[in-house]
């Protein structure tokens, strides 16, 4: 997003807040009445005779097009981010509505570099046709060794690819739909700084060096591993044998077929060196793994179905989660936490390195856990459990209204008042019951476990430890109400507290002598740790060299697809 700060331009560019409006008008206001009618227009301008540019004309003409901005307007004075459109405008203006890919001898080498760039969005999941490049191709051919050319066909010519620019760099940076239509449990943050004007003028303004898209391109490693799967894919769906497997395979389909799909599609993982299965289970339960599949080794329905799934739909699941990750910031941290919520997993990574990974169990599917960042900004032993609003309403109401007091007792829920004074539970009833506040003390069956790890965040989602280990070998793990429950929050407790944090005395030994005091303790983080909670169902397994497809736990994919088409 491009945002306009409060004080100038050059300040403005360098911050981490896309080009707030409001600076940017006041920019103009020394200089800028409003928008300039164009001069009268001659049929043919010689903009390429003799090297002569007609520049005044030229300037006419686009601003008839692209009007300068209006400091008197209050729809761009109550405007906090810039549209395409807005910072085509934005960029001419800075300009002196002269060309970025038009110059004194005809149509510069970036023109060219542009259009051969928008040509390659395909790889990026995108549709080229969206920016323009046929048009464009045709406008370079016509322009391309002309001594004269119409001055209509210069201006649109230069308004198309600056258009283009802009809108694939924007693409590119923070996605091609819009992100709240396609999911709307997704509040993670894309502080990304949408620079393309800045770039434009640097470069194109002053010289003919082209600013690459590159600048905008995701650098989380997933996304360079997806473009090389959706390369893949594509080649198979031109494999004609393949192909034709795939269409005649039957339902119960042959030990080598099986094989033939799966090493076109994820490559030979036969391990000959495991001899505790035979080889076809072997391939078989491979294949159900890298397609978040059961992994029982047996050709069900499910797996049949994988199997005989055609490239173009792998294809869409790949381009979902590229767009996906284009709604994250483009770079992620050197040290973060990020948790998969199709994959069910945690994983602690440094430099692109895995330094712990462990299965989690995140939100049902009627109680999702949302897509967010925040960061850790402690760890708490032995806490307390305060009932939040949404499990009170659907959990605690039904058990008082079926069992009473009761319920309160199984749960070891205990009740107070607003002052904190203890409340007798035989006295709440289904009538009375949000006056108090529910709280479960500290100790093995307390619903957070032994162990919670901070991250405030408006959704009170935070990690933690769980008295319900049974869940963790699990192939569904979707069970808690919104919350991520940790497979070996000890292990992480003593790999941040001494590897990260230094205190070195946070062995196992010492976190269990302070788990048996039964008592609330808190270590305060020096180094908060930027937590990202995602939903990808294309990503990499724990090589990060290979992409596994996921379990649409939510059934989140339909509508985003329906939105990129």
């Amino acid at each position: 997003m491009l945002a306009i700060g409060k004080k100038n331009i050059t300040h403005t560019l360098k911050t981490k807040h896309l080009f707030l409006l409001p600076v940017l008008l006041f920019c103009f206001s020394c200089n800028e009445s409003g928008p300039q009618k164009a001069g009268k227009k001659e049929d043919r301008v010689g903009l390429f005779e003799n090297g002569l540019f007609n520049q005044d004309e030229f300037a006419k003409a686009l601003q008839a097009k692209v009007p300068a901005l209006d400091t008197t307007d209050s729809v761009y004075l109550k405007t906090k981010i810039l549209s395409v459109q807005q910072a085509l405008r934005y960029a001419y203006t800075r300009n002196e509505f002269s060309p970025f890919w038009v110059k004194e001898k005809g149509v510069t080498d970036a023109a060219g570099k542009l259009i051969d760039e928008l040509a390659q969005l395909g790889d990026d999941g995108l549709d080229p046709e969206k920016y323009h490049v046929s048009d464009l191709r045709k406008q370079l051919d016509a322009l391309k060794g002309q001594k004269s050319a119409e001055l209509s066909a210069v201006v649109n010519f230069d308004t198309t690819c600056t258009r283009a620019y802009l809108q694939a760099s924007r693409d590119l940076l923070i996605g091609s739909v819009p992100l709240k239509k396609a999911d709307s449990l997704w509040y993670h943050v894309n502080d990304s700084v949408w620079s393309a004007p800045k770039l434009m003028l640097s470069k194109l303004g002053e010289s003919d060096d082209y600013p690459g898209l590159k600048e905008f391109r995701s650098e989380i490693p997933t996304y360079a591993l997806l473009q090389q799967t959706l390369h893949r894919y594509r080649e198979l769906s031109k494999d004609s044998a393949y192909m034709a497997v795939k269409e005649n395979m039957g339902t119960v389909p042959k030990d080598s077929v099986v094989a033939f799909i799966a090493e076109k599609e994820i490559g030979d993982t036969y391990d000959p060196g495991n001899d505790t299965v035979s080889r076809s289970r072997q391939i078989l339960q491979n294949y159900q793994y890298y397609n978040g599949l059961r992994m029982t080794g047996k050709k069900d329905s499910i797996t049949v179905a994988v199997l005989s799934r055609q490239p173009d739909e792998t294809i869409k699941m790949i381009e979902a989660n590229m767009e996906r990750l284009r709604w994250l910031p483009k770079k992620l941290e050197d040290e973060y936490v990020l948790v998969n919520i199709p994959m069910m997993e945690f994983m602690l990574r440094k430099d692109n390195f895995d330094a712990f990974r462990m299965r989690v169990v995140v939100g049902k599917p009627e109680r999702q856990t949302p897509v967010l960042n925040a960061r850790m900004v402690n760890i708490v032993f032995n806490p307390s459990w305060g009932v939040p609003p949404t499990i009170l309403k659907k959990d605690v109401l039904p058990g008082l209204t079926k069992s009473g007091a009761a319920y309160l007792s199984k749960k070891g829920l205990r009740a107070y008042d607003h002052n904190g004074n203890a409340v007798d539970a035989g006295s709440i009833t289904e009538a009375n019951y949000k006056r108090f506040i529910y709280k479960q003390p500290p100790g093995d069956d307390n619903s957070l476990g032994v162990i919670k790890f901070n991250l405030p965040n408006q959704w009170d989602i935070y990690l933690h430890d769980t008295p319900h280990k049974e869940d963790f070998p699990n192939y569904s793990r979707a069970k808690s109400s919104g919350c991520i429950r940790l497979q070996k929050p000890r292990e992480l407790a003593e790999y941040i507290l001494t590897e990260l944090e230094g205190r070195n005395r946070f062995g196992q030994p010492y976190i269990d002598t302070l788990v048996q005091t039964h008592k609330t303790r808190y270590e305060i983080l020096k180094n908060k740790i930027p937590v990202h909670i995602v939903y990808l169902t294309a990503f990499e397994d724990s090589t990060g060299k290979q992409i596994r497809f996921l379990r649409d736990v939510y059934g989140r994919d339909a509508k985003l697809l329906s939105l990129m088409q």
